[in-house]
């Protein structure tokens, strides 16, 4: 294809603490194979002109021209609401006088709507190539935030950090949800998976906001309770991403949770629950050792006997793999996330040889990662999922972050 600029950015898959990010609490994202590019080339006018080669086969608008400067976000849904997003974000950083059109054209391994951060991809890939071509001298954290700032607050999609970050530093990471955002690269990174589109498509702004009014309710409720203890009142607050849930254990707020409505009790008991796996699942990414007694804390008795009967080799994975089995659990029973589709897809990759299998993404459909072996492994439980109605699948290692290379001597 000819361009002179190459971008390209990695999908992500939601490895662990999903739904936890617009909270404030630290994720655990990982980059995958599956990547998008963007193909740049000078324009000889003052604008851009972006050309999707993917919605093109599907017959959906797929093509976008807007002027260098601040630009109108279009319709819900339309594909170049994230690129004028990015300049528009940039723009309002003072940077107008260093940027210059370009004709990009897209073309995309990441399925639309998935999961697995097909609109970050784009973003971060667009962010990075005006950083490259107009010589902007942001950091991958920069780029980041830029594209979560873009599809948040411009485009209006109630998201929050794991994709960009995830996207832009790939490998795997941990994220931290709270300023400054620290990102914490884990060493653990020998991981396979198996990534199943299950073909179903899903929208984050239809879920996100969703969830979010539950706890905000259920939030109120406990705030203005005569009945709620001071000390726990000090960790919460009235919105969603206003406690300290890291500090609350489910001991603690369990009897207060009683007052609740049912979905209100569990999206908090949901954020509760996931946090406490996920700082458990760390240590073992961090290579720290877990006893016995920790595990069956964290996992229960049944999930303990099946990692007990593991070789040792593979000790570390099948751990993880309960850890990732325990959170769909959560995301199926205390945030409404799952579907029968979901459900047997899942239950297929762990019967085919997979470690743990979980939704990535906002749930209600999109993808379903699981956690295997290798390669053989992976291409097994792949084909098994397909036979019970899947649309698509890979075998991914964990894939690198955000790239620009120049395809000009």
């Amino acid at each position: 294809m000819d361009a002179s600029v190459v971008a390209s950015s990695p999908g992500r898959a939601d490895f662990l603490n999903t739904h936890q990010d617009y909270k404030g609490l630290p994720v655990v994202p990982v980059a995958i194979n599956l990547r998008t590019y963007l193909f740049a080339k000078p324009s000889s006018e003052n604008v851009f002109t972006i050309r999707s080669l993917d919605l093109e086969k599907y017959n959906e608008p797929s093509t976008d021209t807007f002027k260098i400067g601040e630009n109108e976000i279009l319709k819900r849904g339309f594909f170049g609401n994230y690129f004028r997003g990015i300049l528009n974000v940039i723009i309002r950083q003072g940077r107008i006088d260093k940027i210059r059109g370009m004709d990009i054209t897209i073309k995309s391994e990441i399925p639309i709507g998935s999961g697995l951060s097909s609109s970050a991809a784009l973003e971060v890939a667009f962010a990075a190539l005006l950083n490259y071509v107009c010589n902007l001298n942001y950091t991958k954290k920069d780029l980041a935030e830029i594209s979560f700032i873009a599809e948040n607050k411009e485009v209006g999609i109630p998201c929050g950090r794991l994709d960009q970050y995830g996207v832009s530093f790939g490998g795997i990471i941990k994220l931290e949800c709270r300023p400054p955002y620290n990102v914490e690269p884990l060493l653990f990174s020998d991981l396979t998976f198996a990534i199943i589109d299950s073909g179903i498509r899903h929208s984050t702004a239809d879920i996100h906001p969703k969830r979010q009014a539950d706890i905000n309710r259920g939030l109120n409720i406990l705030m203005e309770s005569k009945n709620i203890p001071e000390r726990l009142k000090a960790k919460l607050g009235y919105r969603f991403d206003q406690p300290r849930w890291e500090e609350i254990s489910e001991e603690e707020i369990e009897d207060s949770l009683s007052v609740l409505d049912d979905k209100a009790r569990q999206r908090i008991l949901f954020t509760i629950k996931m946090q406490r796996s996920t700082e458990f699942a760390l240590k073992v990414l961090k290579f720290e050792r877990v006893g016995e007694e920790e595990i069956v804390l964290n996992l229960g008795e049944e999930r303990w006997n099946r990692i007990r009967k593991s070789p040792s080799s593979e000790r570390d994975y099948w751990i993880l793999g309960q850890v990732m089995n325990a959170q769909h659990a959560l995301l199926r029973d205390l945030y409404d996330l799952s579907l029968p589709e979901i459900e047997d897809i899942c239950s297929t990759a762990l019967e085919a040889g997979s470690y743990g299998a979980k939704i990535s993404g906002a749930g209600m459909g999109g993808s379903v990662i699981a956690l295997v072996k290798d390669e053989k492994t992976g291409r097994k439980v792949v084909d098994a999922c397909l036979s019970v109605g899947a649309k698509n699948g890979w075998v991914s290692e964990v894939g690198e972050g955000m790239k620009v290379e120049s395809t000009t001597s």
